[in-house]
C-alpha cells in the first residue's frame, strides 16, 4: 500500500472533480509535499483504490438523491475491494435549496458503502450552516454528515474555507499531521 492519499471523485459538470483539486492542493500545501493523487472514476478503475492505506472519494448527489453516473457505472465493482485497513474520508457536493429533501444523499450512499466492506471513516462534518430537509448522510446523532458537504450552488463562498478546515481534520485523522 502506497503511503500517499488517494482521492477518487466522479465529476459531471466539474465541480466535483474542482474540489478534488483544491483538496488535493490544500492537502499537499500543509502537509508540505506531493502526497494526494487524483484519480478520476471515468477514467482510473476504482480496484486501485486498494494501493492506497487512505483514501478521500469525492460524489456529487444528483437530482432525487441518485449517483453520479461514474460512480453507478462503478458501484458493483466496489464491492469486489477489500477496504478493511483503509481509512476513507468522503466529501459531497449537492444543492440544498433545490433538493432539500435528498440533500447528500449520495455522500451517505457511498459512506454505507464502503464502511460496509470494511473501511474505517474519518471526516465527519457538522450539519450547522445548511438549510435541508432530509438526508441519507446524517450520522445515527443527525448531528454530522458523515463526510465533507459541500453546496457550490448556494454557499460557494464557504466551499474553500470549508476544505481548508476538512483538509486539516482529515490529515489528523488520518495520523498524517
Amino acid at each position: 500500500m502506497s503511503s500517499k492519499i488517494g482521492l477518487f471523485y466522479g465529476s459531471s459538470t466539474c465541480y466535483t472533480e474542482m474540489a478534488a483539486e483544491k483538496i488535493r492542493d490544500c492537502i499537499n500545501s500543509i502537509h508540505g509535499g506531493d502526497l494526494v493523487a487524483l484519480h478520476n472514476i471515468a477514467a482510473d478503475p476504482v480496484s486501485l483504490m486498494t494501493d492506497y492505506q487512505y483514501l478521500i472519494l469525492g460524489i456529487p448527489t444528483w437530482d432525487y438523491g441518485e449517483l453520479q453516473e461514474d460512480w453507478e457505472a462503478n458501484w458493483d465493482a466496489i464491492d469486489d475491494l477489500d477496504l478493511s485497513r483503509r481509512k476513507v474520508a468522503i466529501y459531497g457536493l449537492g444543492d440544498q435549496i433545490g433538493y432539500p429533501e435528498w440533500f447528500q444523499d449520495a455522500l451517505g450512499y457511498l459512506w454505507a458503502k464502503v464502511v460496509n466492506i470494511g473501511a474505517t471513516s474519518v471526516g465527519a462534518w457538522p450539519n450547522q450552516n445548511y438549510q435541508f430537509d432530509q438526508s441519507q448522510a446524517l450520522t445515527a446523532d443527525k448531528q454530522f454528515f458523515v463526510g465533507l458537504a459541500l453546496d457550490d450552488e448556494n454557499q460557494f463562498d464557504l466551499t474553500d474555507a470549508y476544505i481548508d478546515q476538512w483538509s486539516r481534520q482529515i490529515l489528523q485523522e488520518f495520523g498524517l499531521a
